[in-house]
């Protein structure tokens, strides 16, 4: 039960990041990505903060500085600022279709650092993933994208937090881990924004889009927390795939996007090899 509790929790935290993604991207159009991340992560770190406070839990929990939190703390700022350069420069879609990689990423790692078993089937599934996102970038063909080299650091980055997220004690709650996920948004976009510079104060129409993305990211990032800390990660890692189908729906819809074959066939490619390692897992119980 605990793994599909976890599992649904997934589902849940893709489809709220998916909507996330469309509106950090509509908000970039606009202001510079370092500035939506300061925004954006001030934003769902007050929220956090009040969830926190409201449940009458500590700021400051005494395992901020432990090793897990640290580590999960460089990753989030890796993988956000990763993510949120790739959604800005290349189509919704095909920054969302690289990151489908997590789940792979993760279960390999759910190996090297929870002693997690995965047989050669699995492993093969794996390669075959890593090989659909191959597919995605296409290097050395016309069609590559260099700033879609942003999504790969930010899917490593994703993974490490999710990694790292697993280790971190169980006395710390999902707020408490938010108000510290939001806090390194901050200092991602602190980082980009001393780089290209740009600020500019916000029209009505982008305050309610970083308000919209705000909201539910707190949502996607709860719910991503759960999931991570309930089941087992080579189980309920690959369900972050949905939100490739969310983030394809509204890149056609909103953005006017038009994936082409590669695409969709590496797309294809990750998901089967994350649903075979889900088929594999129950086999094996």
């Amino acid at each position: 039960m605990e793994t599909v509790r976890g599992s649904l929790l997934m589902v849940l935290a893709m489809a709220a990041f998916a909507l996330e993604d469309m509106f950090i991207k509509s908000a970039t159009r606009s202001l510079p990505v370092g500035q939506v991340l300061i925004l954006f992560g001030l934003g769902g770190m007050v929220i956090f903060m009040i969830l926190a406070r409201a449940q009458g839990q500590r700021l400051l929990h005494p395992a901020i500085c432990t090793r897990p939190l640290l580590l999960r703390s460089v990753s989030e700022v890796i993988g956000r600022l990763g993510f949120t350069l790739a959604i800005a420069l290349t189509p919704l879609s095909s920054a969302s279709a690289i990151l489908q990689a997590t789940p792979l990423v993760v279960a390999a790692g759910a190996v090297a650092f929870f002693n997690e078993k995965v047989g050669w089937r699995r492993w093969v599934a794996i390669a075959v993933g890593f090989c659909g996102v191959l597919m995605i970038l296409r290097p050395g063909l016309n069609g590559f994208e260099p700033a879609s080299m942003f999504a790969v650091i930010g899917t490593l980055g994703f993974a490490g937090r999710d990694l790292a997220t697993r280790a971190a004690p169980q006395s710390m709650s999902n707020h408490q881990l938010g108000i510290y996920g939001f806090a390194m948004l901050v200092v991602a976009g602190g980082v980009a924004l001393g780089w290209t510079g740009g600020a500019s104060w916000p029209s009505l129409q982008l305050w309610g889009q970083l308000a919209a993305a705000t909201v539910i990211g707190v949502i996607a990032y709860n719910a991503l927390t759960g999931a991570m800390r309930h089941g087992e990660i080579s189980v309920v890692a690959p369900f972050r795939y949905v939100r490739l189908i969310f983030a394809m729906v509204l890149g056609v819809l909103v953005f006017g996007e038009q994936p082409d074959t590669l695409t969709l066939l590496g797309s294809a490619v990750i998901i089967g090899s994350g649903l075979f390692t889900v088929l594999r897992e129950r086999q094996s119980k």
